[in-house]
């Protein structure tokens, strides 16, 4: 019996929640959950570490890590072979974040 999966914290919910690649039919249509979405506004367009952001999204560093290397897979396969990537899904509960640029930070 697996262990049960422990909901990750987002500061909310993504204002974008599709893109597609430009030019030709796109091959895959790929799925980025919530928390992995998450993973990377905080890891690249933050520019926090792997444990700052493990700490805010209330996981462990490794747990992070996992997270980000999948989404980044998905991103990755996106922008190479063409698509469409949705985020939607996942196991998470919204807390705003008082640091946030959505709550006027200077960040």
């Amino acid at each position: 019996m697996s262990r049960h999966k422990r909901k990750r914290r987002v500061a909310a919910l993504p204002q974008i929640t599709a893109l597609s690649t430009y030019g030709g039919s796109p091959i895959h249509h790929e799925s980025l959950t919530i928390e992995e979405y998450e993973a990377i506004r905080l890891i690249d367009y933050i520019g926090l570490t792997q444990s700052e952001a493990a700490e805010k999204m209330d996981v462990a560093r490794t747990t992070i890590q996992a997270i980000y290397c999948k989404a980044r897979f998905k991103i990755a396969r996106c922008m190479v072979e063409g698509g469409i990537m949705k985020v939607e899904g996942g196991e998470y509960y919204i807390q705003p974040d008082e640091q946030s640029p959505e709550h006027g930070s200077n960040i």
